[in-house]
């Protein structure tokens, strides 16, 4: 859908089908349900849909549900990869494997939780030789929720 071109501009929005296509993540490990815009070489805009449902709520807290944090850096880190393969004009294969290799400035806001739409903007800032920098905010109604630096790195398999 997202190369589809209509009246000449290039629509850039990702739906599950697509995005299946540009992660190797799957149930219960992806994290982004939506590509609302992606800019290759530049930004990107996700969307994560919290549900009830979600297998780390029952153990993460029965009596208040919270998201967990790292699981809120890795549905950035997610949308970070989708911008890094568009970006190289590729999609994940078995020859190599997009590695999430460092978090810098990591900071929590805001608890997620049940109901919760994560809005993932990540923005490109350095890529040189396989290594990839970003910078990315989580948002719920227009809160903060958590922002992080990430640093991923596409290597071969070994």
């Amino acid at each position: 859908m997202s190369e589809a071109s209509i009246g000449g501009v290039a629509d850039s929005r990702m739906d599950i089908h697509e995005i299946l296509d540009y992660l190797p993540h799957r149930y219960p490990f992806l994290l982004v349900d939506r590509v609302l815009n992606v800019v290759p070489g530049e930004r990107i805009t996700a969307l994560k849909n919290v549900s009830m449902n979600e297998p780390f709520f029952p153990g993460h807290y029965p009596h208040h549900p919270v998201m967990p944090g790292v699981l809120v850096v890795e549905a950035m880190a997610q949308t970070a990869a989708i911008l890094a393969f568009k970006t190289m004009g590729s999609k994940p294969d078995n020859k190599s494997v997009y590695y999430f290799v460092g978090i810098d400035n990591a900071r929590f806001k805001k608890p997620v939780g049940p109901g919760d739409q994560l809005l993932l903007a990540v923005t490109l800032t350095f890529s040189k030789r396989g290594i990839w920098k970003f910078s990315a905010t989580a948002t719920v109604d227009d809160q903060l929720v958590a922002e992080a630096d990430l640093i991923c790195a596409v290597r071969p398999t070994p």
